[in-house]
């Protein structure tokens, strides 16, 4: 049972609607639960890829004199040096792969242009400070199983005159330098973007070579799909639910067992507790008191039993708070007036006897007979004698 008399209020005002907040809580959890369950949880995450492109460039050179090291038609390939005499004319050969890294698969639609330079630079203390630049290549490689590649080839020898021809102008100020340069220019699809790569050229009297690698290399990253990941949903989550649909739906049938049908007794219970210390238990007579005087509360009793310093008396047989100050009695009860606090009020209807036609009274209707003043006179005041006689005669 509840003790509190305050929950016990709560519950008599709002215990309706507190059953169905608890009702519609637990079905709607239980429902989330059973949700949470079928349906796990989906994640989507975006996939991404990568393209790669890389450029270089190979040299080669074809031996056109015989002599003690090569015979004449060999090919030397990407030699860290060439001899002018055997080997006059050099061949560059730029390669640029479009690959895409998803798969390994190579970009077939891919646009590529190569552009070889040679380039001369007057230089004094390490600032340029003239330049000449000779076109060699300017092509676009048509690209066959992701690989664009282009051919130039380069009289090492006119190159040689006309560096020699510049340091001889420069003597003395500055000095001149040799360089190549690589620039590829592309467009995959999804990307676009510039490559270059530049390394001196030496060319003495005998001999030339590249002091660097004609390479350069880029990488871009494109979202190339989504990946998606179902898992079930965490069980901190619907352990979470199922207990709380279970303890609302049990709430529920609880507050609708226990939630009191008297609110004015719920309200009475808290006003008792509240005002404790004014009330005693006892036994109040009827006839006690001169004038007796209904008041609306027990608020209102225990407030007269402060002003006048007496006792409330709580009589519980006749449900009466009381307080007897100078022969007037000051009192409250949801039994209604003084008088009906006495005893339970009983609602007898009265039934009229019936008589058979036949001038015969069954015992039942005899019982049920009422004595009349018809029958009293001074003698008889109460009639009991003209109704002996009347039995007699019946």
């Amino acid at each position: 049972m509840i003790d509190n008399p305050r929950l016990k209020l709560v519950l008599a005002s709002h215990g309706r609607a507190i059953t169905i907040a608890l009702l519609v809580v637990g079905v709607l959890a239980i429902i989330a639960t059973g949700w949470a369950v079928a349906n796990p949880m989906t994640t989507t995450t975006p996939q991404f890829s990568e393209e790669r492109v890389t450029t270089g460039a190979g040299t080669s050179a074809v031996v056109t004199e015989s002599g003690t090291l090569w015979a004449e038609g060999d090919r030397l390939e990407d030699s860290s040096v060439y001899f002018l005499n055997a080997t006059p004319e050099l061949t560059v050969q730029p390669e640029t792969t479009l690959r895409d890294e998803a798969g390994g698969a190579a970009v077939e639609d891919g646009d590529v242009t190569h552009e070889l330079r040679l380039r001369y630079e007057a230089t004094r203390d390490g600032s340029t400070f003239w330049n000449e630049s000779h076109e060699i290549l300017a092509e676009s490689a048509s690209v066959e199983n992701g690989v664009a590649t282009s051919t130039a080839t380069i009289d090492v020898e006119s190159y040689r005159e006309r560096q020699r021809q510049l340091e001889r102008e420069v003597s003395g100020v500055g000095s001149i330098e040799l360089s190549m340069e690589l620039r590829v220019e592309y467009d995959t699809g999804r990307q676009q973007g510039t490559l270059t790569a530049t390394t001196p050229v030496e060319i003495t009297d005998d001999a030339y070579w590249l002091g660097n690698s004609l390479s350069d290399s880029a990488t871009h990253s494109y979202r190339s799909g989504t990946a998606r990941t179902t898992e079930s949903r965490s069980t901190a989550l619907i352990g979470g639910l199922s207990v709380l649909g279970t303890l609302s739906l049990a709430g529920a049938a609880l507050v609708a067992r226990r939630s009191p049908t008297d609110l004015e007794a719920a309200r009475r219970a808290v006003h008792e507790r509240r005002y404790a210390e004014w009330i005693s238990r006892g036994s109040i007579p009827m006839w006690i008191g001169d004038y007796h005087v209904s008041l609306d509360t027990l608020e209102d009793v225990v407030d007269v039993a402060i002003d006048t310093n007496e006792r409330v008396v709580h009589d519980t047989q006749r449900g009466l708070f009381a307080v007897v100050n100078d022969g007037v009695v000051y009192y409250y009860s949801d039994r209604g007036l003084w008088e009906e606090t006495a005893w339970p009020e009983m609602d007898l209807e009265e039934q009229p006897a019936v008589i058979d036609g036949n001038g015969e009274l069954s015992p039942e209707e005899l019982a049920e007979l009422d004595p009349s003043d018809e029958f009293a006179s001074p003698d008889d005041p109460d009639g009991f004698e003209d109704d002996r006689d009347v039995w007699e005669r019946l």
